[in-house]
Formats: structure tokens, C-alpha cells, sequence
């Protein structure tokens, strides 16, 4: 099986050795993302800003895929602060529908460039 990189300006550049997503099969697996404006590459001042972003960039990132985000089956997100994991689940309902993707939520001590959230996922695109 072959391994294809997805990219799109849409979203922020990597910043380091990897790719925004890689494609194998019907299976599409996206980097994490952090609530960098891919325009400016600066982060939202706060959390829920940031949590609008990072759903807004693994959008961006699903859609150079060829998918959307009804076609995650995997969402992991990683708080710095786990009292925002609220506001995750008040804004994740805006970018998903039911049946909702299976999640994990991490509370990590840092993330790159000061970041309150990260999230990843795992898609499947139709056949």
C-alpha cells in the first residue's frame, strides 16, 4: 500500500518532519493541529479561539484529502488545561454530526508554540 502526503495552504505549513496528513488507502491520517491562522501563522489569543481554529485547519487538511469531517472516525484532543474540554464539546457540535467519531481527550503539560489545544484524527474516505 502505497503512502500519499496531503497538503493544503488552507491549513498551516508543517512546521518540522512531518506532513499535515498522510493518505493510505481509503484511510487518511491528519497531523495534529494547533489554533494557528494558517494566513498569519499566529495562534487565537484564547481557547475557545483555538478550538475553532483546530477545527477549522483538520477541515481544511480532510477536505486536500478528498473528505470532511463527517468521515472522521477518530478524534484526539490534547488540552494543556482539561477545564477546557467543555468548550471542546460545545464547539466540536458546529463541525460534527452524529453518529459523533470516537474520541480520546489527553491533558498534557505543553504543546508547540504555547498552544492551549491540539487535535488529530483518523478519517476514512468512501470507496
Amino acid at each position: 500500500m502505497s503512502r500519499t502526503p496531503v497538503s493544503t495552504d488552507a491549513a498551516p505549513k508543517a512546521i518540522g518532519t512531518y506532513s499535515q496528513a498522510i493518505r493510505a488507502g481509503q484511510t487518511v491520517y491528519l497531523s495534529g493541529q494547533i489554533g494557528l491562522d494558517p494566513r498569519t501563522m499566529a495562534l487565537a489569543p484564547d481557547a475557545e479561539g483555538q478550538i475553532h481554529q483546530v477545527f477549522k485547519n483538520l477541515q481544511a487538511v480532510a477536505g486536500a484529502a478528498g473528505g470532511t469531517l463527517d468521515q472522521v472516525v477518530k478524534l484526539t484532543v490534547y488540552l494543556t488545561d482539561l477545564a477546557h474540554f467543555a468548550k471542546v464539546n460545545e464547539i466540536m457540535g458546529a463541525y460534527f454530526r452524529e453518529p459523533y467519531p470516537a474520541r480520546a481527550a489527553v491533558g498534557v503539560a505543553a504543546l508547540p508554540r504555547g498552544a492551549l489545544v491540539e487535535m488529530d484524527a483518523i478519517l476514512v474516505l468512501e470507496a
